[in-house]
Formats: C-alpha cells, sequence, structure tokens
C-alpha cells in the first residue's frame, strides 16, 4: 500500500495536531532510522510513502481537523479531500482531542479519532487508540510481564482522581453545559458531550467495589487529575505510583475520563493486567478484529451497579492457567495491536477494503 500526504499542508507550529503515523517520518534531516524505531517503534521500511497523489493507494491529511478550524482552512482542506475523491482516493483525517470536533461527512474520508459516543459514528469514523510508551520498559526496565498469580479473591486497582462530591459534581457538569451550549451556538466547533461527572461515576463504582467481601481493593485515590502534578508528569513520583497501583492488581478500573475513553484502559492491557471496562457509550479500536469481551470485564453503564459481581463471574470462570494466560495476551494484545505500526498495519489491511 502506497501512502501520500500534501507536504505544503505541514505546520511545524502544529506539530500537536499531526497525523499520528506521520509523526515518526516527519523528522529533522539527522533523523535516523535507529531512533525511529526506538523512540516510535516503527521502521521507514514499514510503510511505503510516494510523492506522487496518482500513484498512492491511500492519502493522509497531515494535520488533524482540528487545526484546520482552528487556521481556518476548512474550505482547502474539503477541496483536496473532494479532488481525491474525483481520483478515487480514500483520505484519513485524525480528529484530535477529548472531545472532537465537527468533521463534514464526505464519503471518501475516513476520519481515526480517541473519542466519541459510538451511537453516534457515522460510518466513516474509527477509533484511534492513544500511543503510549512502554510502561514495562519505561518504568520496570523489563519487556516482560510481571506474573499474577491465582487467588480465589480477585486483587482490583485503581490510581486516579475520584470524588463523590456533589458540588464537585455540579461543576463538572456546569462545564460540559457551557462547552454544548458554545457549540449550539455556533461560538465553537467541539462536539456536544453527555452531561456527565466523570469523577463522580469512578467515585460510586470504587464505593461498590469496596463494599463487596469477595474482591480485594487496591485504590490510590487523588482529588486532581494527576495529583495536580503539572511538569515532569512522565518522571513524577506520582506516575511511578499510578503504574505500581496497576502491578500490583489483577484488574484496573477503567472509566472514562473528560472525553468517552480511557487511556487507563490501554495502559493496563500494557502492563499484561485486565481492565474492568465501564462502557459508556464507548467504541474501541480494531473492534472487528479483536474480540474485546474475551480480554476485558465487560460492564454496560446501566450495569455499573453490579461491576464487583460482574468481576467476580468473570474471575471464577478462569481457572489458574487461564488467569496467566490473559495476562500475557493482554500484553500481546497492546503490543500487536494498539501500539502505532501494530495499529496501522492491521486498520490498513483489514478496514480498508471495506469502505
Amino acid at each position: 500500500m502506497k501512502l501520500y500526504y500534501p507536504k505544503s499542508h505541514y505546520d511545524a507550529a502544529y506539530r500537536r495536531l499531526l497525523f499520528p503515523l506521520l509523526k515518526p517520518f516527519i523528522k529533522g534531516k539527522n533523523f535516523t532510522n535507529t531512533q525511529r524505531k526506538s523512540m516510535y517503534g516503527v521502521s521507514e521500511t514499514d510503510f511505503d510513502f510516494t510523492n506522487v497523489l496518482e500513484e498512492a493507494t491511500l492519502v493522509i491529511l497531515p494535520m488533524a481537523w482540528n487545526y484546520y478550524i482552528k487556521t481556518k482552512q476548512t474550505e482547502g482542506a474539503i477541496a483536496f479531500v473532494e479532488k481525491c475523491r474525483d481520483l478515487n482516493k480514500k483520505v484519513l483525517v485524525y480528529n484530535a482531542g477529548d472531545f472532537g470536533v465537527y468533521v463534514p461527512y464526505i464519503e471518501n474520508l475516513l476520519v481515526l479519532r480517541p473519542s466519541g459516543y459510538k451511537s453516534k459514528f457515522t460510518g466513516n469514523e474509527y477509533v484511534l487508540p492513544p500511543f503510549i510508551a512502554d510502561p514495562l520498559k519505561e518504568y520496570f526496565d523489563s519487556e516482560r510481564i510481571f506474573q499474577r498469580s491465582y487467588e480465589n479473591n480477585p486483587r482490583i486497582g485503581f490510581c486516579g482522581q475520584a470524588d463523590t462530591s456533589r458540588l464537585n459534581a455540579v461543576k463538572e457538569v456546569a462545564k460540559i453545559g457551557v462547552r454544548n451550549l458554545k457549540s449550539v451556538l455556533g461560538v465553537s466547533k467541539t462536539e456536544k458531550q453527555e452531561l456527565i461527572s466523570s469523577s463522580l461515576v469512578r467515585g460510586y463504582v470504587l464505593k461498590k467495589l469496596q463494599q463487596f467481601t469477595n474482591v480485594e481493593t487496591n485504590f490510590i485515590l487523588r482529588k486532581q487529575y494527576r495529583a495536580g502534578v503539572k511538569e515532569n508528569k512522565d518522571t513524577h513520583q506520582t506516575t511511578l505510583e499510578f503504574y505500581k497501583n496497576i502491578h500490583q492488581s489483577d484488574y484496573v478500573l477503567c472509566i472514562r475520563g473528560a472525553g468517552n475513553f480511557s487511556v487507563r484502559f490501554y495502559e493496563t492491557l500494557a502492563m499484561g493486567r485486565i481492565p474492568v471496562f465501564i462502557n459508556t457509550d464507548c467504541s474501541l479500536p480494531l473492534d472487528k478484529t479483536i474480540p474485546w469481551r474475551t480480554h476485558v470485564v465487560w460492564v454496560e453503564y446501566r450495569e455499573r451497579h453490579r461491576v464487583a459481581q460482574k468481576v467476580t463471574e468473570f474471575h471464577q470462570a478462569l481457572s489458574e492457567t487461564d488467569f496467566i494466560a490473559l495476562q500475557r495476551a493482554n500484553r500481546n494484545l497492546w503490543k500487536d495491536y494498539l501500539t502505532l505500526g501494530g495499529f496501522f498495519k492491521t486498520f490498513f489491511q483489514h478496514y480498508l477494503t471495506t469502505k
């Protein structure tokens, strides 16, 4: 598959909005392939780029749609997509951020995004996983999982922001309401969000787990996101505590944050642990390929009060051999499908032929 992107669209001042697959390839002249493999886990031989639009199998818009809105260049972007349509070329675009922005529906334009509500997705929208550094290498100097032995009572971990304060919940919902109003009035292009306090939901579910005697809880509760740390977050002690909490747990509670997705979900898989996934109308990546319900404890939002029973039922259905095998399978799932190279290779192979 030959990939093309219009180089004139790239804006270094907005590199954070660069299409994720292009980040390893749009670099300085002295950037080596060895550095590329070390930093991004992909090689220059993994993907085939062409400088000729007509030769391309697939076209990528270099910048996220958020960028074209922010810089008032949406008309030019749409014209380019329509030109590609006339050449019978599909175009990939990135819809960045916790909330996403409104992207016009054009039949040949495929949208990759980390957030959003599955019930509201159009037929051309797909979930993009957050591409995280390998936490086993980063914090434990290892590429192999630390196996947890099977115990009768599963140990459920959580380290993060949770607040059962009604006042805090009102503040969170009010912020969403203001953003939604701006969207309705056309002041903002941000998509409307459900009026939900994610920290209140987390607090409620954690309390339900603590009340159930057949599970062991391993919780570190914060009042603020990342305990309020603003600088050097990846090297801060609180981040090590976060990953130690996952390391020392069998299962990890994963609920949406400000946006309707959870980075913790992917961090848990990368650590070889089992997510307890609270489904708030989420869409998970590569859901035509990955049998997600065999890898996670799946809890619908309307059944969140039964979370402890769901974990217990899932755990009791596993033998000791199954339990250890699932830890390995989840780590391999992340490595093979949810890293930068693994995701795009799978997406290109299995998802583009159907659209």
